[in-house]
């Protein structure tokens, strides 16, 4: 799976110009069809996504091309969990959360648990992005919670890519995305795949 921005028309026009790079052996992908249409939530509406797969010409692996907003295997788009974790982090409950983004309460009591188990690794992760990004950074002071912790350095790494990077319309949770490689909740990341393309 590569994570590619949410323009579909741009999305084609890089795979047809040779710009996606595969990230198991750097060779080009190229377009292979299309991924099953998925109805996402989104705020207030739903979203259609069909994600583009696509074939290394040097390796002939296939790959998922995963929009940014979204995360690996959820029907939420990642605005919306990404609210919820913010909402964690300011000490909010689960129920009060699931209110608030209008989920059930288990389908974000099932977020909330995913992410409580990666807290540290999540904050080492966005701590090390918010190096590479800035040449002189300020690292995060501890903010009382390892919940406050975490979304302290996604918000440290998410202004230090804006300040490197002309992100237009791309929002703070799909630089999220993009970093976690829309495997921000998935099993196993982080791991030693992260993907370290420009965001």
């Amino acid at each position: 799976m590569v994570t590619v921005e949410a323009d579909v028309e741009g999305v084609e026009r890089r795979l047809v110009a040779g710009e996606l790079i595969c990230p198991g052996c750097s060779g080009v992908l190229a377009g292979w069809g299309y991924g099953r249409t998925r109805l996402l939530r989104d705020r207030h509406v739903l979203v259609r996504v069909r994600p583009r797969r696509s074939r290394c010409i040097g390796c002939a692996a296939t790959h998922v091309l995963l929009p940014v907003g979204v995360l690996l295997r959820r029907a939420d788009t990642l605005s919306v969990i990404g609210a919820a974790l913010a909402a964690r982090a300011r000490g909010l409950g689960f129920r009060r959360i699931a209110v608030v983004v209008g989920r059930p309460a288990e389908t974000v009591r099932g977020w909330l648990r995913r992410f409580a188990g990666r807290l540290e690794a999540v904050r080492v992760v966005f701590t090390r992005w918010l190096g590479a990004m800035d040449p002189d950074p300020v690292m995060p002071e501890p903010a009382g919670t390892r919940w406050a912790d975490a979304l302290t350095a996604i918000t440290a790494t998410v202004r230090a890519v804006g300040q490197r990077f002309v992100l237009g319309a791309v929002t703070p949770w799909e630089v999220v995305g993009a970093i976690s490689s829309g495997r921000l909740l998935a099993p196993g990341w982080p791991g030693e795949l992260i993907n370290t393309s420009c965001p």
